[in-house]
């Protein structure tokens, strides 16, 4: 009787493992051939080699893939694989939830999470707009075009709002200005190669800050400045991408806020009437009139510079289909109306006029949105339900009743919307976190990420969203879900591409 290594003996067995004992007797080893008698000197040679054969031959027979055998352990019935631990035979990946999150991770393959992460930018399909472009310009007010969200009016939006991140990018590379001499013409690096600066913009604030300011915070630099560069005037110069959208497209640009100046014009809120109508019942806030309004040491006007550009390009393409779209963020899309305010009227032969605006706040009262209307303004607000920014400016509440708030509204010193909504939510998208903090519901990124995820108010964020998660990563990492952080950092992904304050020149969507 032989007893395999790891079995353990009954103790009813005992005595007559003791009784046996000695019958026992010790076998030749398979590896050692030899006997207990002494050899000589001579053979010791040939059975080295014979030990090491039968190695050789020991060693081929165990690397050969057999069954694991199974050996039943006596009291408790339990069937336990031999060679196995009691962990691998448990199978734990099946009632570990935390084991299959990599594989229940959405999107579901990480090639897909990879390429979300990259620094290439995906648009949606490259579709030719020549015999609808007035509808997406809003003609129709973007009737049936919003929900669910056509696929060519999300691929404009999203396009306009990365105009307008060329903005900030174009300010925050040089935000300081000369207070004695005129500033230098400046580069910005634009989103699409199918379109040419012509123009820089700026907005001077009527008021300033007191000498002691500066005296004693000496650092604060173009944080105080007047005048700042906020935006600029591309037009599209591409005679395929002209033919693709059906007209040659004006672009004006316009940044948020980012000044102590500009910040100091957001919270003048009183209403005042606007100084080219005769009716005292249209009016704006002050501070953004402010904005528009006021000339700079060595610069017009943002209202004297956009309303000379414009006649300017349409005396230049004088006979072509011309467009002329305003896009902004914040600040920007609050002087993105009276911009189109302003250009509406400044000749009567102007094209149609449209403005696309993220996270933009009230600008006039129920007489301001009537002059809207009768210039047939077109103006399409992406708002975040979030974002409180868009409920801004607006006088307290203390009663709720319908006829009360359709008091507030026709009154003329309450703050009225302009323009078609299109409604977005953070928790439309599955990498956002539910309690997203204040400033990536403002986030124009964060704008970005949901228009181009967003399908319908049924179906809010679509599986094959394009573009990428990287700068969102990189501007709103805390307010991502850590699944996608930690899978960003598992992919070994360079965190240098993260680093990049925006994308250079992208291929013309029609090409």
């Amino acid at each position: 009787m032989q007893i395999g290594v790891g079995l353990s003996l009954p103790a009813q067995n005992l005595n007559v493992f003791h009784a046996r004992r000695a019958s026992f007797k010790c076998h030749k080893s398979p590896l050692n051939p030899s006997s207990q008698k002494p050899v000589s000197s001579a053979s010791s040679t040939e059975l080295t080699r014979e030990h090491l054969s039968n190695l050789e031959k020991l060693l081929r027979k165990t690397s050969k893939p057999e069954p694991e055998p199974v050996i039943k352990a006596s009291g408790n019935g339990l069937i336990q694989p031999k060679g196995r631990g009691l962990l691998e035979g448990l199978n734990l990946s099946r009632i570990w939830p935390e084991m299959k999150a990599a594989e229940e991770m959405s999107p579901s393959h990480l090639n897909r999470l990879k390429r979300l992460l990259s620094k290439t930018m995906e648009y949606s399909p490259k579709n030719n707009l020549g015999s609808r472009w007035r509808e997406y310009h809003g003609c129709n007010d973007w009737s049936g075009l919003l929900d669910p969200l056509d696929e060519n009016l999300r691929r404009e939006v999203v396009r306009y709002g990365e105009f307008v991140q060329a903005a900030y990018h174009g300010f925050h590379s040089n935000p300081a200005m000369s207070t004695g001499e005129a500033p230098l013409p400046r580069l910005v690096a634009l989103p699409d190669r199918s379109y040419k600066m012509t123009k820089s913009l700026y907005a001077t604030s009527s008021v300033g800050l007191p000498k002691w300011v500066d005296e004693m915070a000496p650092d604060l630099g173009w944080m105080t400045q007047r005048s700042s560069w906020i935006g600029y005037v591309a037009v599209c110069d591409d005679k395929k991408e002209i033919h693709r959208m059906g007209r040659r497209d004006i672009v004006i640009a316009l940044r948020g806020t980012a000044t102590c100046l500009e910040w100091a014009e957001n919270f003048r809120a009183q209403l005042v009437q606007i100084s080219e109508s005769d009716d005292p019942t249209q009016r704006v806030e002050c501070g953004f009139l402010s904005l528009h309004k006021t000339r700079g040491a060595h610069v017009p006007s943002l209202a004297e510079s956009v309303v000379h550009e414009v006649k300017r390009l349409m005396e230049m393409y004088k006979g072509e289909n011309l467009s002329i779209t305003i896009t902004g963020h914040s600040l920007g899309a609050a002087l993105s109306l009276l911009v189109a305010d302003e250009i509406s009227s400044c000749a009567p032969d102007v094209p149609p006029v449209a403005v696309f605006s993220f996270g933009g706040p009230r600008v006039g009262n129920k007489g301001f949105v009537d002059r809207f209307n009768e210039k047939n303004v077109k103006v399409l607000r992406i708002v975040n339900n979030q974002d409180l920014i868009t409920k801004v400016p607006a006088l307290p509440t203390v009663f709720t009743g319908e006829r009360f708030i359709q008091q507030q509204k026709d009154n003329l010193w309450s703050y009225s919307h302009v323009g078609t909504e299109l409604q977005i939510d953070n928790k439309m998208s599955p990498y956002l976190k539910s309690n997203v903090d204040v400033s990536c519901c403002h986030d124009l990124e964060a704008y970005l990420h949901l228009v181009d995820g967003f399908l319908s108010s049924k179906c809010p964020f679509r599986s094959n969203a394009k573009r990428s998660l990287a700068k969102l990563l990189q501007d709103q990492k805390s307010n991502v879900k850590q699944l996608y952080t930690h899978k960003a950092l598992s992919l070994n992904l360079d965190q240098n591409r993260f680093n990049f304050p925006m994308t250079n020149c992208l291929v013309s969507p029609s090409q």
